[in-house]
């Protein structure tokens, strides 16, 4: 695969990432907080439907993103440096959060205590978004990006500024057991972040680290064997 053709691909799975993962907030309502059980049975009768489609879109528009933000780390060549590692288990960390929400979701639709106790899990595991997830991708994210060419270094410092400025709204609203919808409502910024990042993978040349290593290993070991 040329180093263009990969770029436009990884760039596509973010950007269709991102549009999943905005349409999938959009239909999913979420719970009334502190509902009853009859309040919860007549929210699941009527959005059931929607719930589920939002539940698949969450589930697979943070994949996509996470296949974007690991082809960043390869064409920066970091696979092998610890920020490259921490970035891979950042996003493996993030995509489990997100699992976990959905499965929560999907278990409010079941009603009586069932439904009661996932939708009050579900504000608990919103707390591990800010807390862990976010920060654990998006600080090594930016560390990788300021070691290399493939984004402009402004990507790099604002992916080390929505890390820090996660991991301090965990900190700070840790005793509220359910978070503020503005808090919630914050997490939309990674958004423009990532189409941002995915425009410029497509249209800027930028240098491909990972892909230049990956050629000149295959060119010593060809010449190895010859």
């Amino acid at each position: 695969m040329s180093t263009k053709l990969f770029r436009i691909l990884a760039a596509l799975s973010g950007i269709i990432g991102v549009i999943l993962l905005v349409i999938s907030f959009d239909i999913n309502p979420g719970p009334p907080a502190n509902a009853t059980t009859a309040q919860l049975i007549a929210f699941a009768n009527q959005n059931s439907t929607s719930i589920l489609w939002g539940a698949w879109l969450q589930a697979v528009g943070p994949l996509l993103i996470l296949v974007f933000a690991f082809a960043i780390v390869y064409l920066a060549g970091a696979t092998s440096r610890l920020a490259g590692w921490m970035t891979l288990f950042g996003g493996a960390i993030l995509m489990m959060v997100s699992l976990i929400e959905i499965t929560f979701y999907i278990g409010t639709l079941y009603g009586t205590s069932t439904g009661l106790t996932s939708g009050d899990l579900i504000h608990a595991v919103q707390h591990l978004y800010f807390i862990v997830a976010a920060p654990a991708l998006f600080l090594p994210l930016g560390v990788v990006i300021l070691a290399s060419h493939v984004l402009p270094r402004v990507l790099g410092y604002l992916a080390l500024g929505l890390g820090a400025a996660f991991a301090i709204l965990g900190v700070v609203f840790l005793t509220h057991l359910i978070l503020p919808a503005w808090v919630t409502a914050f997490a939309g910024i990674q958004a423009f972040w990532w189409l941002a990042a995915a425009i410029i993978v497509i249209v800027r040349p930028g240098k491909t680290s990972g892909l230049v290593a990956v050629n000149r290993q295959e060119a010593v070991g060809g010449a190895a064997h010859g």
